[in-house]
């Protein structure tokens, strides 16, 4: 969560008074006395939220509000009113205020309000910077992980197949990062710039998934295939398509002729279970699918991957919870490179948390 919250205010006892507040509550609280003093602190890379008084001299919470969606409009902005302020906090909502507090209030109910708002930002500067980075290649590849021999071709294939045109077919067991490679492939590959849709065909009602892929919804949304015209359309758990599905999906490959306009990545978790996806696909739909094709390798074959792996996960989490990364020893080593891992890199993100967990627990008892 985001810990700064912008307090906004031209009563000096007023601004220190909810700052003490704050601060109490583990937020960080950052003053201003004016809109000018205020809107040096905004900006789209802002981590926090605006908790400002609605009638201050000159420009007043209303301009503040405005300056605010003007830089950015996700930016959650409080406003604290008073009794006969309350038809313009009314009206501030209806311009995309994040919420208001009429005066006197608790300062409970404004500590929780303001933990919100900053919880929102943090999720909102958290997804924009998931974006940036699904679109990063370099920043992509980089979260493969490894140095092995076997991590090195796969890295290959990867920037190889990205610049090639044909649909592509990822697979290999649960939990060894599949949907992050076709992200990769589509980072580095010449239709980085375009539409990345990425639909899960497991688990879903026929008749919904052949509506979001094939046919436009009632409310106007258009369907998958229209969506990623141009750019890249994932298919995860391809093997669970139905026939009529599979009859559906290969038409649209075909009325796209060569090259394709759309990229499809088909990825396929029956590795793992004794079928093939050749077993799950209808062949001519199976051999346009696998013209290219990736295999990702299980965690128990990346070697010294795994130790790196894992202690840059715990670090990761020893930031998160505020305490120090575990120290592996030699024989927590040799257990960590000798296991299955059947869940592969998923199982040891479970493991390096609780790793951390433990490590926290012991150090508090001392």
């Amino acid at each position: 969560m985001s810990k700064t919250v912008l307090i906004v205010d031209d009563d000096r006892a007023v601004r220190d008074a909810l700052a003490q507040t704050l601060e109490l509550e583990g937020l960080r609280p950052v003053l201003a006395g004016s809109f000018i003093e205020a809107k040096d602190h905004i900006s789209a890379e802002f981590d926090g939220a605006v908790l400002s008084d609605m009638r201050m001299p000159g420009r007043d919470g209303f301009h503040l509000l405005a300056h605010a969606r003007g830089v950015d409009p996700e930016l959650p902005v409080i406003l604290l009113t008073g009794e006969g302020d309350i038809p313009m906090a009314v009206k501030a909502m209806g311009e995309g205020a994040f919420d208001f507090l009429e005066k006197p209030f608790n300062p409970e109910t404004m500590s929780d309000l303001a933990k919100r708002a900053a919880r929102a930002r943090r999720l909102t500067l958290d997804n924009r910077a998931l974006r940036r980075e699904l679109s990063d290649g370099g920043a992509l590849m980089k979260k493969l992980i490894g140095a092995s021999p076997i991590m090195a071709r796969l890295k290959e294939d990867i920037l190889d197949l990205g610049q090639a045109d044909g649909h592509v077919l990822i697979d290999g067991e649960t939990g060894t990062g599949k949907t992050l490679v076709a992200h990769a492939l589509h980072a580095v590959g010449a239709r980085a710039s375009k539409k990345f849709v990425l639909v899960s065909c497991g688990g879903v009602d026929e008749d919904a998934l052949m509506k979001r892929l094939f046919d436009a919804s009632e409310d106007g949304r258009i369907c998958a295939v229209e969506e990623a015209r141009g750019g890249t359309l994932v298919l995860e758990d391809i093997e669970a398509l139905s026939d009529a599905a599979q009859a559906r999906l290969l038409s649209v490959i075909n009325e796209q002729g060569t090259p394709a306009e759309t990229r499809i990545v088909a990825i396929c978790n029956l590795q793992e279970q004794g079928r093939t996806v050749e077993d799950a696909l209808r062949p001519d739909l199976f051999y346009r699918l696998t013209a290219l094709r990736i295999t990702v390798p299980p965690l128990r074959k990346r070697g010294e991957d795994i130790l790196t792996l894992f202690t840059r996960l715990a670090e990761q989490y020893a930031d998160e919870y505020g305490c120090d990364a575990p120290k592996v020893s030699a024989q927590e080593a040799a257990q960590l490179l000798q296991a299955p891992w059947p869940g592969n890199v998923r199982q040891l993100i479970n493991v390096a948390e609780r790793a951390v967990l433990q490590n926290r627990r012991e150090n508090s008892s001392i």
